[in-house]
């Protein structure tokens, strides 16, 4: 197995977001994603890990390879424990923002995966799960 099938990356700087996506792209590789679905996982990574950096003040992406009804899979996890979301079905309304930018990280991030978990509260952090299964 060329990318190890569990495991964790800071989200500190901005070339950890580089290494994420570099990492989701060896773990689609990996799964025998079709580059279409690498494309959707690895721009959903990037949008959760900037999320993660800008809005949660750094946190971590873990990783881990699933399986469900003989089917495999990559589940992604991006948490942080910055200030949390107060409006969590705000906050996946397209076009919505909490700071400068375009309102579609979370929302489209959602539309590109199969699952799609999020936890938040107010000075809690944010944790988020995106699947995508083979």
């Amino acid at each position: 197995m060329a990318a190890d099938p569990t495991g964790t990356l800071p989200l500190l700087s901005e070339h950890n977001i580089v290494a994420s996506r570099q990492m989701v792209r060896a773990l689609c590789q990996e799964l025998k994603l079709s580059l279409v679905d690498q494309t959707k996982m690895i721009t959903a990574a990037s949008e959760l890990s900037r999320n993660a950096l800008i809005h949660g003040g750094g946190g971590r992406m873990r990783w881990e390879f699933v399986e469900r009804n003989g089917r495999r899979g990559l589940k992604l996890h991006f948490e942080d424990e910055g200030r949390g979301i107060e409006d969590i079905a705000l906050a996946l309304t397209d076009g919505w923002t909490s700071g400068n930018g375009m309102g579609l990280g979370l929302p489209g991030s959602k539309r590109l995966v199969n699952d799609f978990e999020i936890q938040s509260a107010p000075g809690a952090g944010t944790r988020v799960s995106i699947t995508k299964w083979k």
